[in-house]
Order: structure tokens, then sequence, then C-alpha cells
């Protein structure tokens, strides 16, 4: 079933898509609690954090795409 699901056509660009989204609205929404600090990313360390966030990224875009074309393929 793995293999039928990441084949599907669009399920790659669907990863991708939400993953990315969901990096921009995790910072946004971090920045936005740090109160907007023009700090924010030098306070971090900058490949730590942003390759944190695009891992994370793509995990959520995984399994949400996942789960999404695994319906879609049952019905």
């Amino acid at each position: 079933m793995l293999s039928k699901v990441i084949n599907h056509k669009g399920f790659w660009k669907s990863v991708v898509t939400l993953g990315l989204t969901f990096v921009f609205l995790f910072i946004f929404i971090k920045w936005l609690f740090d109160g907007f600090s023009p700090t924010f990313f030098e306070d971090r360390n900058p490949y730590l954090f942003i390759g944190g966030s695009l891992l994370a990224g793509f995990l959520y875009g995984f399994f949400v795409s996942y789960g999404k074309f695994k319906k879609k393929l049952k019905q």
C-alpha cells in the first residue's frame, strides 16, 4: 500500500506544499510570540533551526499526504 500511495500522481507535490506551508506558518507564529524581534534569527543556531523546521515540515507533509491519498485510493 505504501508504494501505491507514494507513487500516486500528485503525492510528492502535496508533501512539499504542505511541508513548506507548515514551515512558514510555524516560523511566523514563533516569530509572533517573540514579538517580531529583529534578532529572532540571530538568537538561535540558524542551521539547526531551519534544518529542524524543514525536517518537521517534511514529516508533517508526508504523514498528512499519506493519509489523504490512502483514503482516496480506498474509495
